[in-house]
């Protein structure tokens, strides 16, 4: 291999290196939360896989199948599960829950079912998965903001 193309390699390499995914919310901690934010962020990603599993049995059932239309919803179903797996370990489950809380033992356990809910979410176009997502939400509304 020429000294050229190795440098080239090296330089793309460290490049990708330097790249660093940003997150929902810093971990410094800055003191900065906003609790009822994230619900509503979570009920927001709810209705939006509910949305992308109703255009999903839509397109599917299309004569033609418009396949692009069809991989655009799941990706975007998908990609809102992730995000409420995301906000409840990265967010409640990393920096709000903390062990020695009184309701440590129900908040792990709600939102345990919610990233199972959400996972679900991803491997379906049931709908009852989103209503159980969204129960579950209710659910860890009302046991966290009346701690």
């Amino acid at each position: 291999m020429k000294k050229s193309g190795l440098i080239l390699i090296l330089v793309i390499f460290t490049s990708l290196l330097r790249v660093s995914a940003a997150a929902a919310h810093c971990e410094i901690p800055c003191g900065i939360y906003d609790d009822k934010l994230r619900v509503e962020l979570i009920a927001e990603h709810a209705t939006t896989i509910e949305k992308s599993m109703q255009k999903i049995i839509a397109l599917g059932q299309a004569k033609p199948v418009n396949y692009n239309q069809l991989i655009r919803w799941v990706s975007n179903k998908e990609q809102h599960a992730d995000e409420v797996q995301e906000i409840v370990t990265q967010y409640f489950m990393t920096q709000r829950i903390k062990p020695n809380m009184a309701k440590y033992t129900a908040y792990l356990t709600v939102l345990h079912k919610m990233l199972i809910a959400a996972m679900k979410c991803k491997q379906t176009t049931d709908l009852t998965q989103v209503r159980a997502l969204r129960t579950l939400l209710e659910d860890f509304e009302r046991i966290y903001f009346r701690r």
